[in-house]
Formats: structure tokens, sequence, C-alpha cells
């Protein structure tokens, strides 16, 4: 008789450093200097690391697996699941640590400008480990940066379920294809989409997934499950909104929580719903997610009303 699973998910990529720059406006106009205030500001804090923290936010038993670099950015992605109690398995990272700068405007919108020198086609997460976390593991979400495609084989052959987030995708760059076709759940951006319910409908044609998302900001998000389409609207945030960073990735929390914890597609939405609002209150300087306790009684409210 087999064990059960060790870890309820574990998390493979997307592990990386942030540095913050709030700006007057977006798109920023040129100009020889501008004065940022509140500052400028570095934390760890990619879309794996968010996605980790609030799966750990919120109970469940969370792995995250991704490469690092021997480098100050790759000791603040340490510090944070150290400080966190997170727990992560490392593979060096020769070329460094996954970086990026987030341009944030006064509404909360971002514009990110990946470094991508911290990666190169040569890199590979080891199968023997891959399969070893996957195997006792419940579910694995994995995040689109490089080199996890290359892993997707050996967590299909674990298993397990897989999620991915395909962020703002086309509709049409193969390269996230590969993602979205190969897993069980997908989360998406509609903000690159002028037919949300046709890219969904093709990724569950040509894939496993029985279950797509796409968010669509303060218009809600769509949920395609059991060939129905179903919009989800949205709700409101408990504070004022600062920054939409990371709600996308708070929402996929939320959403697998539900999943993860019984609850059928829809009602996993509303818990979705519920976690990327809170997390556009938070500003992009922290790392932090909804706790389950503040999650539960928040959507209790919403069932009290509707």
């Amino acid at each position: 008789m087999s064990s059960a699973p060790d870890i309820d998910v574990l998390v493979l990529g997307g592990a990386g450093v942030d540095t913050i720059v709030y700006v007057p406006e977006l798109p920023l106009p040129f100009a020889d200097s501008y004065l940022i205030r509140p500052g400028i500001e570095t934390r760890a804090g990619q879309t794996g690391d968010f996605v980790a923290l609030g799966l750990h936010a919120l109970g469940l038993r969370t792995h995250h697996l991704d490469m690092l670099g021997d480098d100050p950015e790759g000791d603040l992605v340490r510090a944070l699941h150290r400080d966190h109690g997170i727990p992560l398995t490392e593979v060096p990272q020769p070329t460094g640590t996954k970086r990026a700068v987030n341009l944030v405007g006064p509404d909360g919108r971002r514009l990110s400008l990946y470094d991508g020198t911290r990666g190169s086609d040569a890199d590979r997460l080891p199968e023997e480990t891959v399969l070893a976390l996957a195997s006792a593991s419940r579910h694995a979400h994995v995040s689109i940066t490089q080199p996890c495609a290359l892993a997707l084989p050996a967590l299909r052959s674990a298993g397990g379920t897989v999620s991915t987030d395909l962020h703002d995708w086309d509709g049409e760059n193969p390269y996230h294809a590969t993602f979205a076709h190969a897993a069980d759940i997908v989360f998406l951006s509609a903000a690159a989409l002028d037919d949300p319910e046709r890219t969904m409908r093709g990724i569950v044609a040509r894939g496993r997934a029985r279950e797509v998302v796409a968010t669509a900001g303060a218009d809600g998000a769509y949920l395609l499950a059991e060939d129905e389409l179903t919009h989800v609207p949205a709700v409101v945030p408990p504070a004022p909104v600062v920054d939409s960073n990371g709600a996308g990735d708070a929402f996929a929390v939320g959403y697998l929580f539900g999943r993860l914890s019984g609850e059928p597609p829809r009602r996993s939405a509303r818990y979705g719903a519920v976690a990327g609002a809170h997390a556009c209150t938070v500003p992009s300087t922290r790392a932090e997610g909804v706790g389950r306790d503040a999650l539960l009684a928040r959507v209790a409210e919403l069932d009290a009303v509707s």
C-alpha cells in the first residue's frame, strides 16, 4: 500500500528577484531623469515564489523547485523561503538567478522588464529530482520559465495532476502552447486575447486540460469546465488597490486551494477571485498572500449575499 503524499503542491520554476520602481505614469514619458518616491526596492518574489508563498499561507504543504545562482539575488530567494518555512530545492544556475525590473504606475498597473541573460538552452532540472518530488506530491504547478517545459514529461509520468499559468499568452506562441497542452488545469490572462473563449476551448481541444481559467482584471474571470463557459465576477478588494502585481498568481493559488480542498470549479474560482482581489491591495515591495481564515471568511460573506 502506498503512503499518502508528503507534499500537497510542488511548484516548479518562477524563482527570482524583482526591482520595484514606482513611476508617475505608464507609459513613462521620456525624460533625462525622474525622482522616484517612495523609492526603489529589490525583493525576492517572482511568479513561482508568489504561488509557493500563497499556497503555504493557505496551509497547503508546498515545495518549490528551481534553478538559482550563487549570487545576492539567489540569497534573497533563499531567505524568503527560509523565513516563511517553505522547503526549497535548488539546482545551480551558472548564469545567475532570474531578475526583473517592474515599473508600477499610480493605478497599480505594471510593466515588467525581464533579464534575458539569466538562463540558457542548456539549463535542466534533473529528471530524478523532478520525479522524486513529483511522486511525493498531490499536484504540481509549473511556471512557464525556462527550463520547466523539459520537466513536463517527468511530471506526467509521476501520475499527479498538473497546472500551469500562461500569463499574457497571445494564443499563438508555441512556447506557451507546450505548457497549455500538458496541464490538467490552465490559467492565463485574457489581456492579449481577442476571443478568450476560442483560445480556452482550443486549449481543451488540443491538450489534456479539463479546466481553463482566463483572468480579466476588473472584469473578473472566465471559467471553462465541463464544456461550459462561466463568467466569474470580480470581487471588491478589502482595501484600496495599490498594485496589480501578483494578482494572477494569487487567483491561481485560491483556485488550487479550492480544488485540492474538494471544492467544485465554480466555487474554487470564487476563492481565486477573493485571493486575487487581496493581492491588489499589497504593494509590490512586499510578497504576501491572503491567509486561510481571511479567505474563508470573505468567501462566506459573499455566499451570504449571493
